[in-house]
C-alpha cells in the first residue's frame, strides 16, 4: 500500500491555539497566502500594493494565520485560504528525501504548530501535509534526543540553530534530563522528600483519626 494511502482523510480542524502562550501568539503572525472570494470594502489597507480604499474580488494577498482564519470561517467565507510553500508538493518531497538535514527554524521557527493549523482550513492537501508533518517529526526526533543526551557541559548553540521551536524545546528538556542524571550519578542530587500535598494529606487522615 503507497505511504500516502495509510493515512485517513484529515478534515479541518486542528489543535486551537492557547493565547497565553507568547510562542503560540508568535506563530499566528505567519503569513497564509489567501485569495478573496468576494469584494470588501474599505478594507483597501489590508492590500499593501493596492491604495484603493476596497479589495476587488479574486485579489491575492498573504494574511497572518490569525486573520486568515477569521476570514475563511464557512459560515461567512470571505476569503480562500492556500498553502504556504514549505508545505506544498516540491518542499513535501524534500522531507520525504531527508528531513533530517532540513533547515526547520530558517524555513520557519513555528514549522510544526503552523502547519497543524493550517489543517483548519479546507484544503484538499491536508492529508499529505498531516502525513509529512509527522513523518518529519519521526525522523528527526531520534537525532535531536540523541545530540541532547551526547552534548554534556558543551556549547550546543550549533545543535540547536536548525530545530523548530517545539523541537528546541525537546533539546533542552533533554538536556535538563542528562544534567539531572549526572548530579545523580555524582550524588549531587537533592534528597527525595515527601511533597507537602501528601503531608497535608496525612495531617488531615491523623486529625481525623483522632476526632
Amino acid at each position: 500500500m503507497p505511504r500516502a494511502e495509510s493515512y485517513l482523510p484529515v478534515p479541518p480542524g486542528g489543535l486551537e491555539e492557547n493565547f497565553f502562550s507568547l510562542d503560540d501568539i508568535l506563530m499566528t503572525q505567519e503569513k497564509v497566502p489567501c485569495r478573496t472570494v468576494m469584494l470588501l470594502p474599505r478594507l483597501g489597507f489590508l492590500d499593501k500594493s493596492s491604495e484603493a480604499d476596497l479589495i476587488p474580488e479574486g485579489t491575492k494577498m498573504e494574511l497572518p494565520l490569525w486573520m486568515a482564519k477569521g476570514l475563511c470561517d464557512p459560515k461567512r467565507r470571505i476569503i480562500s485560504a492556500g498553502t504556504p510553500k514549505v508545505y506544498q508538493g516540491c518542499w513535501r518531497t524534500i522531507f520525504s528525501a531527508d528531513a533530517k538535514v532540513v533547515d526547520l527554524h530558517k524555513l520557519g521557527p513555528y514549522y510544526y504548530g503552523f502547519g497543524t493549523q493550517l489543517l483548519h482550513f479546507n484544503n484538499p492537501e491536508n492529508t499529505e501535509i498531516a502525513q509529512t508533518i509527522l513523518q518529519t517529526f519521526v525522523t528527526r526526533f531520534r537525532r535531536i534526543m540523541d545530540s541532547s543526551q551526547n552534548a554534556y557541559n558543551e556549547d550546543t548553540s550549533s545543535l540547536v540553530a536548525h530545530l523548530d521551536e517545539l523541537e528546541r524545546e525537546l533539546f533542552q528538556s533533554g538536556q535538563k534530563g542528562l544534567n539531572e542524571f549526572q548530579k545523580w550519578e555524582k550524588g549531587q542530587a537533592e534528597q527525595i522528600t515527601t511533597s507537602n500535598l501528601v503531608q497535608s494529606y496525612g495531617k488531615r487522615k491523623f486529625a481525623d483519626m483522632e476526632a
